[in-house]
């Protein structure tokens, strides 16, 4: 085994004789077992090496008993600990996310401390293959683009993962076979979380029933599906280089005719590639952002649309320009149902994979984006505007809940409304409606930052309190 991690490595240029490696040790097989591994590479390569273990208080005496177990081991071993006490249940509370979650977001956070403290190159964790099977089945179950059939990326910036190419089975063999004790997390067992219920249902389930060895066919599948990936996002690389170019006035501008030449598999993503290209970010632009601009190529010259980090996509005559400005503070809302930029900036990602803290700001908010009907709108009130009220979908009027509020006459057509059809989301700088308030059943989350007045986001011209 020690020889095939060895290989893995070597293949994805995991680890070089220059690098400081923070490895992720709870004390459970899997990543005892990667400390052990790790420990033998480096004596055997001369990188340094430095351990960090995530207290989630959450298991008691349990979890203390693991923090003393890897402390005691690294002392052994002569690898330097750093050891975060931290309090994840309350974390979660905090900021509106599940354990599972909030554990995640601590211990990524503990790890990029360190490497950042200790000047070090890669933090290695100990997935596995079993854990590559689940997550590829994870993806599939939530709806997942060409990267989720990834899955685990054997390396993902200074994440590495050393570990993927061998099974949970085999691990647990070599540390009997060398003799090497570890912690046994007794919440593993509890169908809690849902990657519980995969690993402990559904993968045993399709092993005896389906094939045993089901584990190595979707991980070698999920290598390919990485492979491929990367091929894909080369190809759209140099697509999007030959149907765009840059005006003289810096503006990046979609070229139609060669756009039309490319084959639609690759359309999407050629797409996507061009938005982060002109926002200056990767980051949040989602598949809603290319349905905007396939949807804009339909549409006549003149015709614009927002999108994030204040960028504007314009349909001309060529195609699609991209523009990073401020609209004048007297601009109308447009009649395709845009905001001006200074209003409002919008995004929709995975509330499985956020790092975000739950907002509490006045304005800004989350709604669950899948229970949407229509298309979001930012308006002002108009006839059968409504809200759902509480949690047993009781609804008011919008007329009726201005009244109610004692909103003067005179300023309800100026109030903002974030709007679902004639369902009202947010009456921005008032209430949420109930109905979209996110879950711990929510996928996908859109999030609404509204602002442009001179302190804290308010529009002035509402002069709301």
């Amino acid at each position: 085994m020690y020889e095939r991690i060895k290989q893995y490595i070597e293949k994805y240029h995991m680890i070089t004789k220059d690098d400081k490696v923070i490895a992720g040790v709870s004390g459970g097989a899997d990543s005892i077992c990667l400390l052990f591994i790790l420990i033998r590479f480096a004596k055997e390569w001369g990188f340094a090496l430095h351990a960090v273990h995530v207290h989630h208080g959450i298991r008691g005496e349990s979890a203390d008993a693991d923090e003393a177990y890897v402390r005691r081991v690294c002392g052994q071993e002569g690898i330097l600990c750093t050891v975060f006490r931290e309090n994840v249940p309350l974390y979660a509370k905090e900021h509106g996310l599940t354990e599972e979650e909030a554990g995640r977001e601590v211990r990524r956070a503990a790890f990029e401390k360190v490497l950042k403290e200790q000047k070090g190159t890669k933090i290695a964790l100990a997935h596995h293959m079993n854990d590559n099977a689940e997550t590829l089945l994870w993806n599939l179950c939530r709806g997942t683009a060409l990267k989720g059939l990834g899955a685990i990326a054997p390396v993902s910036g200074v994440w590495i993962r050393p570990l993927l190419c061998v099974k949970r089975e085999e691990i647990v063999s070599y540390l009997k076979k060398w003799g090497i004790s570890y912690c046994t997390d007794e919440t593993n067992e509890e169908n809690v979380y849902t990657r519980n219920r995969i690993r402990n249902d559904v993968i045993p389930y399709l092993k005896k029933n389906i094939n045993e060895q089901v584990i190595s066919h979707m991980a070698e599948t999920a290598e390919q599906m990485h492979a491929l990936s990367g091929y894909i996002g080369r190809e759209v690389s140099r697509l999007k280089e030959e149907c765009t170019v840059w005006d003289s006035s810096g503006k990046l501008l979609l070229i139609e005719e060669d756009y039309r030449k490319i084959d639609g598999a690759l359309k999407g993503y050629v797409l996507h590639g061009i938005i982060c290209e002109a926002a200056g970010y990767r980051k949040n632009i989602e598949s809603p952002h290319v349905q905007m601009l396939k949807d804009l190529l339909k549409k006549q010259v003149g015709r614009r649309m927002s999108l994030p980090y204040g960028l504007t996509a314009v349909r001309c005559y060529e195609g699609i320009r991209f523009e990073k400005r401020r609209m004048p503070e007297d601009s109308i809302l447009p009649e395709d149902g845009t905001l001006p930029e200074q209003k409002a900036r919008f995004r929709i990602f995975e509330k499985t994979v956020i790092s975000e803290a739950f907002p509490k700001k006045i304005y800004t908010k989350w709604f669950d984006y899948d229970i949407i009907k229509n298309t979001v709108k930012m308006r002002h009130r108009e006839p059968g505007d409504y809200l759902t009220i509480d949690k047993n979908g009781n609804t008011q009027k919008l007329k009726q809940y201005f009244i109610n509020e004692k909103i003067p006459r005179e300023m309800r057509d100026r109030i903002w409304l974030l709007a679902d059809g004639s369902h009202i989301i947010w009456v921005i700088g008032y209430r949420q409606n109930q109905m979209y308030q996110v879950t711990e059943k929510t996928i996908r989350i859109l999030e609404v930052e509204f602002y442009g007045g001179e302190d804290d986001g308010r529009d002035n011209s509402c002069n709301a309190q």
